[in-house]
């Protein structure tokens, strides 16, 4: 394969194939592993043994050393997280599934450590057993998490990513330009593209550069020295020649991605089974029922219950603030639509001045709304107190609707609660964000807030209200609490 030019080239380490980076970082990831698990073994077995009482007995007299025992976990420790491939290139930098992997490799080796243990009459420590092991994932998973963060920032500025070559439809091939763009910390840097009409140069109203058509692949290949070839539309691609482009990428070095016509499906819904050579995606349907919604129903009770019982100062504080500051009610009730379209008040800190509904049209009819043409959002707004520019700043005007959590008129994460004029603007396909309940925060709160566009708005919400799950409403309570923290997109 070609090198890849001075001018492609952004940070030395990213100038190889996917293969070579990925193991420059996996070695790099297998050190602190490493690391982690003798600081905590070693660690744990010095706190809870001692240094003085470092031998055991089995039941045949055989004495063992915790030191040589120790020694043994930390290895079969590492060969788990080996063999369930917890740092290939395919579960890096994006979604839970490394931190899965990590979780499940470790749970298995602590299983078999156990299993060994008892077959071979080894009376281990339980302390040193129940410690070291929930400890060691923790860490394992922190240290996990500060070399994604890492890998983040490497990739936004191109590095240690897969060189992208797009082949199909020009139509098929900027939309998925665009949806990888939207997200580099996966690890998809497109360089090129060779379209079915065999359109070369620039293509329209994108940064994308075409190589010619179908024909050209392996010269557009060698050109922009892409290791990956996505194909993005199978309508100029029957089965044979996606085969025959297969059996020509160099093994080990280029590899072939097909991306299906399915946008907006969450991981855990995509199954694939192969069917005589046939690789058949199955999607499951959402479900909106069982033991799932009864599982979310439990965690926004008990969390909303903790958190107002934690945060009761501060709500007392921010209700003594408004009433001192301003003339009006403390609070702000607000008809909002929830589950099924149902109505209910929505609870939140008066942040502004109290006839500010009745000057919302003559503000409306300013036109000076930014970033969203269905929501009014207005930044610099004249009608919001000091107070409560202070509050909307960091979302502290939106704390009681933590009540509205606990009675059941919203969750702790989901689609935001329109208002009815909001609704009545809806297309059809938006009102499936009314299958569950509006949330004190979600998808769109996280991805930009009121700097988003009505579309994006739309699209994160449905993603969320079609894939929801607990594991991923954990993960956006926590990017929540970063963006709040940021004030990113609150106004």
């Amino acid at each position: 394969m070609v090198a890849v030019t001075a001018e492609a080239v952004h940070r030395p380490v990213s100038t190889g194939s996917t293969r070579e980076w990925s193991r420059t970082y996996s070695r790099r990831v297998l050190v602190t592993d490493l690391l982690a698990l003798i600081w905590v073994v070693f660690g744990v077995q010095i706190a809870w043994l001692g240094f003085d009482s470092n031998l055991m007995t089995n039941t045949a007299d055989l004495r063992l050393s915790y030191f040589g025992i120790s020694v043994v976990v930390i290895a079969v420790w590492m060969i788990g997280l080996a063999l369930y491939d917890t740092r290939g290139d395919r579960v890096i930098g994006v979604g839970s599934t490394e931190y899965r992997l990590v979780a499940d490799s470790s749970v298995r080796v602590f299983g078999l450590i156990a299993i060994a243990a008892y077959l071979l009459r080894v009376d281990l420590a339980r302390g040193y057993v129940l410690i070291a092991f929930p400890v060691g994932i923790l860490v394992l998973l922190l240290s996990r998490w500060m070399w994604r963060q890492w890998l983040v920032a490497e990739r936004k500025h191109g590095g240690y990513s897969a060189r992208v070559l797009l082949v199909g439809s020009t139509a098929s091939v900027l939309h998925i330009a665009r949806e990888l763009a939207r997200a580099p910390e996966a690890g998809y840097r497109v360089v090129g593209a060779a379209v079915s009409d065999g359109t070369r140069g620039l293509l329209p109203g994108s940064t994308v550069e075409s190589h010619g058509g179908i024909d050209d692949v392996l010269a557009a290949l060698a050109t922009t020295g892409a290791d990956t070839v996505v194909i993005t539309s199978s309508d100029d691609l029957p089965p044979e020649r996606v085969r025959q482009l297969s059996w020509s990428l160099e093994p080990g070095r280029q590899h072939l991605v097909v991306a299906p016509s399915l946008t907006d499906i969450g991981g855990p819904r995509i199954h694939t089974r192969p069917v005589q050579g046939l690789p058949l995606i199955h999607v499951e349907t959402p479900t909106y029922s069982g033991r799932k919604l009864y599982t979310k129903r439990a965690f926004d009770l008990i969390g909303s219950a903790a958190l107002i019982i934690v945060l009761s100062p501060v709500l007392l504080v921010l209700a003594v603030l408004v009433k001192v500051t301003s003339t009006g009610p403390v609070f702000f009730l607000q008809e909002r639509v929830g589950l099924n379209g149902s109505t209910f008040h929505m609870i939140k800190f008066r942040s502004m001045v109290v006839d500010a509904e009745q000057r919302l049209q003559e503000l409306s009819a300013l036109d000076r709304a930014e970033g969203n043409t269905v929501l009014f959002k207005m930044k610099n707004d004249p009608r919001v107190t000091r107070v409560g520019a202070f509050m909307r700043r960091y979302s502290l005007d939106e704390v009681p609707q933590l009540f509205n959590v606990l009675l059941g008129n919203m969750s702790l994460v989901g689609p935001r609660p329109p208002l009815a004029r909001e609704v009545e603007r809806y297309d059809v396909h938006v009102h499936r964000r009314f299958l569950v309940k509006p949330g004190m925060t979600g998808l769109w709160q996280v991805s930009g807030r009121s700097d988003l566009s009505w579309e994006d708005s739309v699209r994160l919400d449905l993603y969320y209200v079609e894939n929801w799950a607990i594991v991923g409403d954990l993960v956006i309570l926590w990017k929540t609490l970063r963006a709040v923290v940021g004030s990113d997109g609150a106004y």
